[in-house]
Parts: structure tokens; C-alpha cells; sequence
């Protein structure tokens, strides 16, 4: 498992009963987990002191139920500033586990000894985005959301990046992978994280597992002659680590020399000193 464990600013204190209780900076969260079937931990005090709570409910999606929570506040992560709010459906505008995939696209722009040219899909809010840019790359930050790429270029300024070589672009990532084959444009690292689901502007629909196939075979013709890495995450609990790796084996290492590993993502947990599960991902790491 690819534990994400230099946070400082962000903590799972506990978790069970279908929920978390985290630490985000300053502030106290409770969110529904549907990993955390045990029981919580006894003596736990963080539960009553949450300073909001995400009530699921039975019909789905849910409501927050706020405290004492300002509209936005921060944390940070290494050198990268991230602002977060609650948001609908439990979210905050960050995946605290993709850090560990942060770590690995930093620790591989600084160590290519050579420019690199990076691709973000269905990049949210810019985690990987801004990874990528503080590591000294050139980033293409493609979302089809107006508001979270707008989102992650506050991001990119409160970390210091709003001068970095980063292309903001609103557009459906489907048809922007397409144009830019059209074009010729090639590049060097390619990050993904596909929805599970979702409908685009004409009625379109992506089913992550009837659809990512299609999509990274058509990604991959974007990778230049020598690739550093592909990253591919997935929340979907149809699309083991294994599923992946084999999908990037059969796209990226089937035209490049290589190595394929993939993983579950985690984040430790105070109380029981466990690893939550958190989705998965995928790496090809070129020669």
C-alpha cells in the first residue's frame, strides 16, 4: 500500500461506523466512509468535538451540518498550499491520500535531469498539478469543471505557482486528448483521475468501468518517445490495483520500456495505528 504519512497538517484521529473523524489543520471533520465498517475506537473524545459533520442521507447525498467552521480555510503540504471549504456530497476539495502520488511525481521531475512536459486530466482542484509545477515542470491542468480549475489556480497562487508554466484548460478531457493528437503535441508524464461517473454538457455519459479503457489507449498516444511516468487513480471499488496495472500494461508498456506497479492508497489512522484504504493507483515508470 502507498501510504500517504508526511501530512502535517491533515489526520485521520479515528474511524468506524461508516465514518471518519479528521483533523484538517485547525479544524475537526466527520465524514461518512464506507471502508470503515468496524467499530469506532472507545475513548475517542474527536467525535463530539467535530467542528462539522456530513449527515448521509438514505435516499442519497446529504447535508452538512456546520459547528463552528469558517466559509474556507488552509493547510499545507510540503512546500504546496491547498484552500478548502465543504463542499456537496462530504468533499473539501482534497484527496489527502494522493499525497503519496505527490511524493513520486516530485521525487521523478527533479530527478529527470532533463525538461519535462506534464499532462493532468480530470485534475480538480491541482494537487498533482501543483506537484508537478513546484518539481520545476511544465503542466497542462485539463478539468471540465469552470469552478474547481478555478479552484486549483487560487490553489497554484496561495503556493507560490501562479508564475509557473502551468495551462489552465476548461474543456471535456475526452475531446481535448483528441484535439491535441490532431495536433501533434506530445507529452512526457500523463496524470489521471477519472470519475466514477459522470455526464458531460451534451448528455454524454462516462461509466469508469465500461469507459477508462477506451480513454487510456486514445491518452497514450500523447506520450512522448521517452516517457517519464503515467499515473492512473480510481476510486471505483470495481477497478482493483491489479485491473489497472494491467491496463497501462496492455496501453503505455505495450509501446514503451518500462516497469508497471500499482497499489491501494492509504492513510494512517491515530487511534488504532491501521492504514484506511482510500482508492488505488496505478504507475508506469519509463526507462
Amino acid at each position: 500500500m502507498w501510504i500517504a504519512k508526511d501530512w502535517s497538517d491533515y489526520r485521520i484521529l479515528d474511524c468506524g461506523g461508516g465514518e471518519k473523524v479528521e483533523k484538517w489543520a485547525d479544524y475537526t471533520l466527520v465524514r461518512p466512509d464506507p471502508q470503515a465498517i468496524w467499530n469506532r475506537t472507545e475513548g475517542v473524545k474527536a467525535w463530539d468535538k467535530a467542528n462539522a459533520i456530513y449527515h448521509r442521507s438514505k435516499s442519497g447525498g446529504g447535508q452538512w451540518e456546520i459547528k463552528k467552521l469558517p466559509a474556507q480555510w488552509t493547510v499545507s503540504y510540503k512546500e504546496l498550499t491547498f484552500n478548502l471549504k465543504p463542499m456537496s456530497f462530504k468533499h473539501t476539495g482534497l484527496f489527502p491520500e494522493q499525497a503519496a502520488n505527490w511524493n513520486f511525481i516530485m521525487e521523478k521531475i527533479r530527478n529527470a535531469g532533463r525538461p519535462i512536459n506534464v499532462l493532468n486530466l480530470f485534475a480538480y482542484t491541482g494537487g498533482a498539478t501543483l506537484a508537478a509545477a513546484a518539481a520545476g515542470a511544465s503542466v497542462c491542468h485539463v478539468d471540465a469543471s469552470k469552478g474547481m480549475t478555478q479552484w486549483a489556480r487560487e490553489n497554484a497562487a496561495s503556493s507560490g505557482l501562479g508564475d509557473k508554466p502551468i495551462r489552465w484548460i476548461v474543456d471535456d478531457c475526452k475531446k481535448f486528448v483528441q484535439r491535441e493528437i490532431r495536433r501533434g503535441r506530445k507529452y512526457d508524464a500523463i496524470i489521471m483521475d477519472p470519475p466514477s461517473y459522470g455526464r458531460g454538457p451534451s448528455g454524454e455519459t462516462w461509466k469508469i468501468e465500461e469507459d477508462v479503457a477506451d480513454f487510456v489507449e486514445l491518452t497514450m498516444q500523447l506520450l512522448s518517445d521517452k516517457p517519464l511516468f503515467v499515473i492512473i487513480s480510481s476510486y471505483s471499488t470495481g477497478l482493483a490495483p491489479s485491473v489497472m496495472s494491467y491496463l497501462l500494461g496492455i496501453t503505455a508498456g505495450k509501446k514503451h520500456k518500462g516497469t508497471i506497479e500499482a497499489e491501494e492508497l492509504g492513510l494512517p489512522v491515530d487511534s488504532t495505528g491501521l492504514v484506511l484504504p482510500c482508492g488505488s493507483s496505478a504507475r508506469f515508470i519509463g526507462e
